[in-house]
């Protein structure tokens, strides 16, 4: 028996569980920052760079199917929305405009994302990049915090359709990671009239189409590597992404109402500039 032979006799049972306890904090940290203004991508970049769990199960692929928790607890928090909303599209004007918003909105990323996604991932997907903007979008959810803003929807539904698409386009700076596709498009929607609530509750309105749409178009280009991939760890991964998942978004639009984003500002600027140290000082 060779020694490679031996070594992965004594040390497999033990790597296997490391991995396992690999997937769950990563399906946290999913779950954790999908919706939220700090960026998903960007922290789980982060520790795969800092902690060299970006090979492996632990790589693209893996990342890419975690995500499907975080998407199904979404769905699955409101589907009674979703059911109502498919069954009165055709039938009330006010349905109909709604889906069509959401269309309107999801129109630039998807555009941009099928033109350029591969541009993006090849330059821009750098843990520096992520540092940077990270502690940048920790500071535009201060300056809004401090802007005097004067309100005028309170429904996401009752947006005008040019703000939907405005909105969308907003959305797109989140293919720079650690922008927060959550927190560009609450800022837009702040920026151009909605209250905090109504901001917060359209970002996942516009998550499920960009969300699903990402997930099935990533998964066929990774289809090949999915087929090697660690399904134990996934199936870890997937659990604790959608508990935790679900957990943020039952609570989220609650918190919004009460509170500041100084949280997530903070959480953003202290996490960005502990990158920066730990990329050129350690």
């Amino acid at each position: 028996m060779t020694f490679d032979a031996i070594q992965a006799a004594v040390l497999g049972p033990f790597v296997s569980h490391i991995d396992l306890v690999k997937a769950a904090i990563l399906g946290v940290v999913e779950g954790l920052t999908e919706f939220l203004p700090v960026s998903s991508t960007g922290h789980l970049l982060l520790m795969e760079h800092f902690l060299g769990w970006g090979d492996g199960s632990f790589g693209k692929s893996f990342a890419i199917l975690i995500q499907l928790g975080a998407i199904l607890a979404l769905l699955t928090i409101y589907f009674g929305r979703i059911w109502a909303l498919a069954t009165s599209m055709f039938s009330r004007w006010d349905a109909t405009r709604f889906v069509i918003g959401i269309l309107l909105a999801f129109l630039p990323a998807a555009v941009i994302g099928a033109l350029a996604g591969s541009a993006i991932k090849a330059h821009l997907f750098d843990v520096r990049i992520v540092c940077i903007t990270l502690i940048i979008g920790g500071f535009v959810l201060l300056w809004v915090d401090r802007l005097d803003l004067k309100p005028r929807y309170f429904e996401s539904a009752t947006f005008s359709l040019p703000m939907y698409f405005v909105i969308g386009v907003c959305q797109c700076f989140a293919m720079i990671p650690g922008v927060s596709r959550s927190g560009a498009t609450i800022v837009g929607a702040m920026l151009f009239g909605a209250d905090r609530r109504s901001a917060a509750e359209f970002s996942f309105w516009l998550a499920m189409p960009t969300m699903v749409g990402a997930f099935a178009y990533e998964a066929f280009k990774s289809r090949h590597e999915l087929a090697d991939a660690n399904l134990t760890a996934i199936a870890v991964g997937f659990i604790f992404s959608f508990i935790f998942g679900w957990i943020v978004v039952k609570t989220f639009l609650t918190y919004v109402q009460r509170h500041t984003f100084a949280l997530f500002a903070w959480w953003r600027i202290l996490l960005g500039t502990a990158g920066i140290f730990a990329i050129y000082f350690l």
